[in-house]
């Protein structure tokens, strides 16, 4: 039989429950929703869901990160528009985007500044880019660390590209960048801006003769499919961009601040790695698709865009950047 006093202990028990419902509530993780506009595929995305893991871990569960892919909350754009607002915490967006804001941005992509991965890598992660991933913040987003995103090389529906006289006539796409369609310019084609989810209906329908990017996006989006030549023409080796939301940064305490900061320069180093291991097994699943990979001298288009980079780098800025990037070679 339950006595007054087993009663007693019984409601306690309850009332107990109840406020550590309202306490487990009260510390939920706080949601870090991140734009992205490839697939959950793509390195940049496992090296981005690795950091949220780890920030997890490292914040005692006080956040989590939500990684939405294909382009679910918009181009790269508009996932900055959302960033600076607020209504999106995370993104990763490509490099010509933050040279809208920063001009200085436009070192870190202009087309051969760098020897190879090896030498990118080391400019993402020595330090040397600090002082410009933080110049964004007034702007409402910070950067906190740079992908690599490959080489970009031109693929085209009706042939292989190999010299500047290929690309005469010609309209690839490009990212909404002053900096790319002087590229495609100086290339001897025409360089077209649009998002990257209308590419392949554009290729298809006759609207572009091809695009440029790298092996893995190429492979990934299957624009093989309408585009089968791929010319490796490594004209640039644009950065992608960890962007955060100055005000949601601001929002983190000292410590959580320099524990995203921290994970995010990690997964810079994972990014690469997961990138090298990926291009092969790209290359091979277009080529079984029908794509004909060609080699290109590239000399002729280093050539004939000499003069951008010294169109480009005007400022003392970006000379003294210009200089500590091509430093580390």
């Amino acid at each position: 039989m339950l006595t007054k006093t087993t009663f007693k202990r019984l409601a306690l028990c309850s009332v107990l429950s109840g406020l550590l419902g309202v306490s487990s509530l009260a510390y939920a993780a706080k949601e870090i929703k991140a734009a992205f506009n490839q697939s959950d595929k793509h390195p940049q995305y496992l090296a981005l869901k690795e950091l949220g893991d780890k920030l997890a871990q490292q914040t005692e569960g006080r956040y989590k990160l939500n990684i939405f892919p294909n382009e679910l909350l918009g181009d790269q754009r508009a996932a900055l528009e959302l960033v600076q607002n607020g209504a999106v915490q995370m993104a990763v967006v490509a490099n010509p985007l933050a040279e809208n804001y920063d001009k200085t941005f436009t070192v870190i992509g202009l087309p051969y500044i760098y020897s190879g991965p090896a030498h990118q890598e080391k400019v993402f992660t020595s330090g040397v880019l600090d002082p410009l991933f933080a110049s964004t913040s007034r702007f409402g987003f910070t950067v906190l660390t740079a992908y690599t995103a490959g080489a970009r090389s031109m693929y085209t529906k009706a042939g292989p590209v190999n010299t500047p006289a290929d690309m005469k006539g010609k309209k690839i796409r490009v990212m909404q960048s002053d900096t790319m369609l002087k590229m495609l310019t100086c290339m001897g084609g025409t360089g077209v801006p649009m998002s990257q989810s209308e590419v392949y209906t554009a290729i298809q329908q006759g609207v572009l003769d091809g695009a440029e990017n790298n092996e893995i996006t190429y492979a990934d989006l299957k624009q093989y499919e309408v585009a089968p030549y791929f010319s490796a023409t490594r004209h640039l080796m644009v950065p992608d961009l960890v962007v955060v939301s100055t005000d949601f940064l601001e929002s983190m305490s000292k410590q959580d601040q320099e524990t995203l900061r921290k994970l995010a320069k990690e997964s810079t180093l994972t990014e690469f790695r997961l990138w090298a291991e990926q291009i092969e097994q790209a290359k091979k699943v277009a080529e079984e698709k029908g794509a004909k990979f060609n080699e290109v001298d590239i000399q002729p288009f280093q050539e004939s865009c000499k003069g951008l980079q010294t169109e480009l780098v005007k400022t003392p800025e970006q000379k003294a950047l210009y200089e500590k990037v091509v430093a580390l070679q």
